[in-house]
């Protein structure tokens, strides 16, 4: 199997933490976004969204970092992604709600639209407004998941067993590093992100992104 990716990708880190955590075979091919290698006729010849991530196995192709995750879980029969329907279910909610919810206001929302030019609204109102809406649902988010979803005693986002919804969720809470949010208002999901953090692949995986981080130290956020 080969994924395309980038390390510094947010739906790609996913894919390369899980992989590793679980020892999955996977040929990860470097696809480097910096360059615009992604908007290139190669690579829109068999990705047409021209995004990472982007899974091969053989003739089948599948994009989609929530949809790659569950294949892998699936075809190595992972305990990560439960067979039991309802807790399957469970699973499922918490990678759509990261996803549909957080990733969409977070993300595209506070971030993006500070850090990365091609993500800049047209005019300074357009681009205040974007950041303070973002900001505003975030925070309810990070407050439905410190509260209700993780609460004072789970370990992780389903119980007290790692699935691929920790997987999926928790590089997307760390993308706030970039403009440093703290999440101190959020004890539970620092507790989780903690647990997540001390996975022993974690640091590894997670190097270039890491390395990012230097780039934007001198610039000032609207942050969490």
């Amino acid at each position: 199997m080969k994924i395309y990716y980038h390390p510094v990708s947010t739906t790609s880190r996913p894919l390369m933490l899980f992989a590793a955590e679980s020892g999955i075979d996977v040929e990860f091919q470097l696809v480097d976004l910096m360059t615009g290698e992604h908007l290139k006729p190669a690579y829109a010849a068999i990705n047409p969204n021209c995004l990472v991530p982007m899974l091969e196995d053989g003739d089948f192709r599948l994009t989609e970092s929530s949809a790659i995750l569950k294949y892998l879980a699936d075809k190595t029969g992972s305990p990560a992604y439960p067979t039991d329907l309802r807790k399957r279910a469970r699973v499922n909610e918490m990678m759509d709600w990261f996803n549909s919810n957080f990733y969409r206001d977070f993300s595209y929302g506070l971030i993006y639209p500070q850090v990365f030019p091609n993500h800049r609204r047209p005019t300074d109102e357009q681009q205040a407004g974007t950041i303070s809406w973002g900001k505003e649902k975030a925070k309810r988010w990070l407050q439905i998941l410190d509260e209700n979803l993780i609460g004072p005693r789970n370990a992780y986002l389903c119980g007290d067993r790692i699935t691929i919804a920790d997987y999926l969720g928790a590089p997307m809470l760390t993308l706030g590093e970039v403009i440093r949010c703290d999440f101190a208002a959020y004890p539970n999901v620092r507790r989780w992100l903690g647990n997540m953090k001390a996975l022993k692949s974690w640091n590894k995986v997670n190097e270039a992104f890491y390395g990012l981080l230097g780039a934007f130290k001198e610039m000032t956020f609207e942050t969490i």
